[in-house]
């Protein structure tokens, strides 16, 4: 069988490696396997026959700027679409396997119409957050929004991804996403948490069946890993508490991490993953901050150094950051914000409200149970 997967990226981020794991498997399976990708990175050379890329870098940048000044994610790189659909049909896939769709890309409603063309042709989307069934975000519990379940109208997070500075109709967005995502013969939807799940059943793509498939990390890399990270830092003598993500921001916690630094005494060292160099020279002194990592068995090495993981992300689908920690045998310490819940799997990790630094600050002294 040919199984053509569509995604934002190819064996980078979380995504990316989850497609290409997924493509793993089933070729192993004795199936042929092709991965339609926008954004370009730094495709890994185990994955790279995989690759088909959707346009180019100057496609991307295109996208990017309609977005920002006329709120346009999914709706631009029409020609790059129209050249990859005609690809797409030479390749006759015999099975459609969707990821990310935002990214600046691809345009949705040529995709969604080719998809329509093909009524016996089994389509499969797999969602990692909102951005479907939203007129712009890929989140909105961190501010408590609930159009999306009648039709958005005037968004509050336009300065967030996918920003826009310019001119916004998010309810022309809600609309165009609503025609070309609904009425697709034979798409079933699959999330990698119940609670996506419950969001999508409230959705305008409540038509379709879904399941859920809980995102898993690899076992053989993700494993108690001893390492020199200690050493190389001179933190033997320190309780580590580690935060990692792909790209921080207030709402993956950062300023709760400031915050948290700020309270914790001497014998603690907080330790951030993924701060970009801007970020790093704003970050107080007491924060360890090392760039992202692309090497996951280093990541290992680190999450294993570390004495406790902290997630203080404000909405999140599916944290796999907490089960990569969880793997290496680090208690994780996360707000009970939207997938995170079910991430939690050790005796020793907890859930805390979001914000309560008090409550985090408490479990990290032993005055709580970890």
């Amino acid at each position: 069988m040919k199984i053509l997967f569509i995604n934002e990226v190819c064996g980078i981020t979380s995504t990316g490696r989850i497609t290409c794991e997924l493509a793993d498997k089933l070729t192993a399976e004795g199936h042929e396997c092709r991965i339609a990708y926008g954004r370009k990175g730094q495709v890994p050379e185990r994955w790279q026959h995989y690759g088909v890329r959707i346009g180019g870098d100057w496609d991307v940048r295109l996208h990017a700027l309609q977005t920002r000044l006329f709120d346009l994610c999914g709706f631009g790189s029409a020609a790059p679409t129209r050249r990859f659909l005609a690809w797409a049909d030479t390749f006759d896939p015999d099975l459609i396997w969707i990821h990310n769709l935002h990214g600046y890309y691809i345009q949705v409603e040529l995709l969604f119409a080719w998809l329509k063309s093909r009524p016996q042709t089994p389509v499969r989307w797999t969602l990692h957050d909102c951005w479907a069934f939203t007129g712009h975000c890929t989140h909105f519990a961190a501010v408590g929004c609930e159009q999306w379940k009648t039709g958005c109208r005037h968004c509050r997070q336009l300065d967030q991804y996918p920003k826009c500075s310019g001119i916004s109709h998010v309810d022309r967005n809600y609309a165009r996403k609503k025609a070309a995502f609904t009425g697709v013969p034979r798409l079933t939807i699959q999330t990698p948490s119940q609670w996506l799940a419950d969001l999508v059943k409230q959705s305008f793509l409540q038509e379709y069946p879904v399941t859920v498939e809980y995102n898993t990390v690899d076992p053989a890399v993700f494993r108690p890993t001893p390492g020199d990270f200690r050493a190389r830092y001179g933190l033997q003598d320190k309780v580590i508490v580690l935060g990692v993500a792909n790209v921080w921001s207030e709402r993956k916690g950062l300023a709760d991490f400031v915050r948290l630094a700020a309270a914790l005494g001497e014998k603690y060292q907080v330790v951030l993953v993924g701060v970009s160099e801007q970020q790093r020279k704003k970050l107080p002194a007491r924060i360890l901050a090392l760039p992202k990592t692309a090497n996951a068995r280093e990541l290992a090495q680190i999450y294993t150094a570390a004495d406790f993981f902290f997630n203080p992300t404000y909405e999140d689908t599916y944290p796999t950051v907490n089960l990569e920690a969880e793997a290496c045998g680090t208690p994780v310490i996360t707000y009970a914000t939207g997938g995170a819940p079910e991430t939690i799997h050790r005796p020793d990790s907890v859930l805390v409200a979001p914000g309560d630094l008090d409550r985090v600050a408490a479990c990290l002294q032993g005055r709580d149970t970890v």
